[in-house]
């Protein structure tokens, strides 16, 4: 009786070392998989740069995130399974037919405790860390069940495909632009990264996406030169003006023969003065076209990204914007689009500029009618929409289907508008107040 009670002693030792060996290798699989899938590849890649091997590797492992989730799946449902059988059959032996019960109940509360919640709170806690240390046994893992996962892989896309669901295996779940908007709005809700931080991030990733058409000063608003007037009253013209170009024309405004530059022009008409002695004559046969620059014209439909990488690439701060007929709409400058991401820029000439918002006595807001209502957005954390008007002026024109007059009042998106101000067609201002 002693040896055969010996063996069954072995055994059942050998079994329960076992079965905690394969709840070890279960809970690997799943911090694992946790820590691969949570931690940042930013932080991964910033780690490989100061020569983390293992931050490396996780890099090259979650490419392929597809092949990762499959053999992790895998090698965790293989232990998972086997642990539970081994428990079975090692508790048959005492409780018979009731064991298949109490080996799910049991296998529950371990796999659950030591093989799920335990490790996943520590790959949570020390994503990058975990994710650098698991990344060698987990490569060696997804290279062993590589011809596994790829059948897998081709037997559920043929399942999906003939319900009609078509997969891209390189199509991201989350893009980088939405996961990093998402992550900046979550830090300022939570305090954590300041609305002019977050501001400045998003308005440089919003850039591919917006049109010179949005932000460009509109052609009403625009100082021009006349190419024909008289020289003194240019040169006054371009002294008394806050914008150091202005475009020329010649005839009529949609005619843009040049961009003259302030400097240039002082610094030619003081060279004509001083080389002669009669001031009046030697200005008599000045031409403005001989100081004046090409003008540089691009389309409406401009991307912000590209406008601003032309600007750096052809060392020029100003362009005329035109439609596909080639009508003026208006101009853009490289500051306009520096302003998208860092804000408002003023100097000492704009500090007199009334601001876009101001407070009535009755708590209600003033605004300009041209003001963007982006730069409202970004002023109030308000959410107007921008899909079918750039100005505040627009969203009004566009919800009411008519040009407003003094004294009309509307209500949509959450607010009361209020036309203050009334220009021809042009709404100059608006008293607005949240319903």
């Amino acid at each position: 009786m002693e040896p055969t009670t010996s063996m069954i002693d072995a055994n059942f030792w050998f079994s329960v070392a076992a079965i905690a060996g394969l709840l070890v290798l279960s809970g690997f699989f799943s911090g694992s998989e946790t820590a691969l899938t949570a931690a940042s590849r930013g932080k991964l890649k910033a780690q490989a740069d100061k020569g983390s091997k293992g931050a490396q590797r996780a890099l090259e492992i979650t490419e392929d995130s597809e092949r990762l989730i499959g053999s992790v799946l895998l090698g965790n449902n293989l232990v998972n399974i086997l642990a539970t059988s081994l428990t079975t059959a090692l508790l048959a032996k005492t409780f018979g037919e009731s064991a298949v019960a109490l080996a799910t109940i049991v296998m529950t509360v371990l796999v659950l405790i030591f093989a799920e919640v335990l490790p996943k709170t520590y790959a949570i806690t020390n994503a990058e860390r975990a994710a650098s240390l698991a990344s060698r046994p987990i490569q060696f893992v997804t290279q062993i069940f590589s011809p596994i996962v790829a059948t897998v892989r081709l037997v559920v896309r043929g399942l999906l495909r003939v319900v009609g669901v078509k997969t891209d295996p390189d199509t991201n779940i989350l893009a980088v632009r939405e996961e990093i908007a998402g992550a900046l709005m979550i830090g300022h809700s939570e305090g954590v990264v300041e609305k002019e931080d977050r501001d400045r991030i998003l308005g440089a990733l919003d850039l591919a996406d917006r049109t010179v058409d949005e932000i460009m000063l509109h052609r009403s608003d625009i100082e021009m030169v006349d190419a024909e007037a008289d020289p003194m009253a240019i040169l006054d013209q371009c002294l008394d003006s806050k914008h150091t170009r202005l475009p020329v024309y010649l005839d009529n405004k949609e005619n843009i023969i040049g961009v003259l530059h302030a400097k240039d022009l002082a610094r030619t008409i003081y060279k004509t003065m001083g080389a002669s002695k009669t001031a009046g004559k030697a200005l008599k046969d000045f031409d403005i076209t001989e100081v004046s620059k090409q003008p540089y014209f691009v389309p409406n439909t401009t991307a912000l990204d590209d406008q601003m990488r032309e600007f750096l690439r052809l060392h020029s701060h100003f362009a005329l914007v035109v439609d596909e007929y080639g009508s003026l709409q208006g101009l853009i400058t490289l500051e306009d689009i520096l302003e998208e991401i860092v804000g408002e820029i003023t100097d000492e000439f704009d500090g007199q500029e009334e601001a876009g918002i101001e407070r009535a006595s009755d708590g209600q807001m003033i605004v300009e009618g041209g003001m963007t209502i982006r730069d409202f957005n970004r002023s109030t954390e308000c959410h107007l929409p921008d899909d079918e008007a750039n100005t505040l002026a627009g969203l009004v024109i566009h919800e009411s289907q008519m040009i407003p007059t003094v004294g009309q009042v509307f209500s949509f998106h959450g607010f009361r508008f209020e036309v203050t101000g009334r220009e021809g067609n042009r709404i100059t201002e608006l008293k607005m107040r949240p319903l």
